[in-house]
Formats: C-alpha cells, sequence, structure tokens
C-alpha cells in the first residue's frame, strides 16, 4: 500500500558516499540507544503494531541502508532493535534499500513491489516473514516524523515543522505532515 501523496516517480536521492565514509569510524552505540528507545516509544504509541506478525512473531530481520556503513536487526518479541556494522548470517530475513527509500516504505509512501522489481529493494531470506512485518508497519500507519518530533515535547511542533518540511523536500509532501504546518 502507498501514501495516498506519495513521491513522485524517479530516484530518490542516496547519502553521499563521502558521508557515508565519514560515519564509518562512529560509534554505533549512540545511535542505538537512540534509535532503541525510538523503536520502544513507537511500540508504546502503536501497542498492536506487531500483532499481524504472527507466526513470525519471533523472526529476526536485517535491514541494510545500502548507502550507509551499518545496518540494523529488529525482533519483535520483546521489541528490539539492534546497530550492527555488518549484519549478523543469523537472520530470517534481510532487507536492503538506500535509507531514503527505506524511510518512505515505512511511511507506506512507496511501493514496496515496484521497488522491488526496479530493484531498489532487495529482500531475501523469508518473503513471507517480510511480507507480515510490511502488513503490521502499514496498519500502524506510522509518521515517522510525528513520532520522532513527541519525542521533543514542548517543542514538538516546531521540531515537527523542521522535520517535516525536510522529509517533505526528499521524498514528497503528505497529509500527515501537515498538522506540524
Amino acid at each position: 500500500m502507498t501514501h495516498p501523496a506519495a513521491a513522485s516517480s524517479g530516484p530518490l536521492p542516496t547519502v553521499p558516499p563521502l558521508l557515508a565514509l565519514a560515519m564509518r569510524p562512529l560509534p554505533l552505540l549512540p545511535l542505538q540507544l537512540v534509535l532503541s528507545g525510538f523503536l520502544q516509544r513507537i511500540v508504546k504509541r502503536h501497542p498492536a503494531i506487531f500483532d499481524r506478525l504472527g507466526e513470525h512473531a519471533k523472526a529476526r530481520f536485517g535491514i541494510k541502508p545500502t548507502d550507509l556503513p551499518f545496518g540494523f536487526v529488529v525482533e519483535a518479541a520483546p521489541p528490539r532493535l539492534s546497530v550492527v556494522r555488518e549484519l549478523p548470517s543469523a537472520l530470517d530475513a534481510r532487507i536492503s534499500a538506500s535509507l531514503v527509500n527505506l524511510l518512505a516504505l515505512l511511511e507506506g509512501r512507496l511501493d514496496g513491489d515496484a521497488l522491488m522489481f526496479s530493484r531498489d529493494l532487495v529482500i531475501e531470506g523469508d518473503v513471507e516473514a517480510v511480507l507480515a512485518l510490511r502488513n503490521a508497519i502499514d496498519d500502524a500507519q506510522l509518521d515517522l516524523v510525528g513520532e520522532f518530533a513527541a519525542l521533543f515535547g514542548p517543542l514538538g511542533v516546531p521540531a515537527g515543522r523542521v522535520l517535516g518540511a525536510a522529509r517533505d523536500r526528499v521524498i514528497g509532501s503528505s497529509r500527515a505532515s501537515e498538522e506540524f504546518r
């Protein structure tokens, strides 16, 4: 399912290789702490997000942004996110695409099938588990800008405006970001 205001056709930007190279020596722990807290907040705000995984609730998903020097391991039960330099071999499924494509997929702004056919998205392993994850995320109708802006408390509205404008510039506008304007 794609967002009604899905990004326009054409390739989305990627992280510049020089920036990705500069990120390589950075420690992963601070990023892991932030993203783990972010995942816990999403699970708290959308407690049924992983219910649709069914028999795949114990699956481990490796997510590799092709334009970054690290990846993520996501587990639903219990909800956990790990930031890793290389994806481990013991995963149920691997998902790889550029960071912007992955974020747009999370918000339902891009069609995963179209990305797969264009080879901008690669899925390996248990495709059925990935489809269950995709359905769970689609059902939650995540607005990453809204979720992240909520972390800023009273500054959430101005933070949401800035983040929403940045998102809209990169992957297209959305109705969800209108609430911050």
